[in-house]
């Protein structure tokens, strides 16, 4: 698989309101200002997706580059999680078999729209996220 230039990106669906909103809780947990984040919508996210094979008009998972590689799906959301300050517990969910996490990250994926509903256009973040912001 290739390797990213950059290291801790989130690549996330910035129309999706789930995602939009975890995009919000890690960076209210990233008291070390270590992750940055990145819509599929805008030109860097679209190049990112495309370069680990993810469709940007129909994404399927979020992605985080860390240490170079990219992770996926339930990696890529204990991976975040499992780097910010005080949730490093979260590690030990890396236990429970691939298939099962990712059976439940699919299904919470295909229904996001359904349930949580989407934005009509990316999310416009407050200024303090904005600086985080890659496009």
């Amino acid at each position: 698989m290739p390797q990213w230039p950059d290291d801790d990106v989130i690549l996330f669906d910035g129309v999706c309101i789930f995602c939009s909103r975890w995009v919000r809780f890690v960076a209210a947990r990233d008291t070390t200002r270590r992750f940055r984040f990145t819509p599929i919508q805008s030109q860097y996210g679209t190049k990112l997706a495309q370069t680990f094979g993810i469709d940007p008009d129909d994404p399927d998972t979020n992605a985080v580059v860390h240490g170079g590689d990219v992770y996926m799906k339930s990696d890529a959301a204990l991976t975040v999680l499992s780097l910010l300050p005080g949730w490093g517990w979260v590690h030990t969910l890396f236990a429970v078999p691939k298939p099962l996490r990712n059976a439940i990250y699919n299904l919470v994926a295909r229904n996001r729209y359904r349930i949580f509903g989407k934005y009509d256009a990316c999310f416009v973040p407050d200024a303090d996220l904005r600086a985080r912001v890659i496009e």
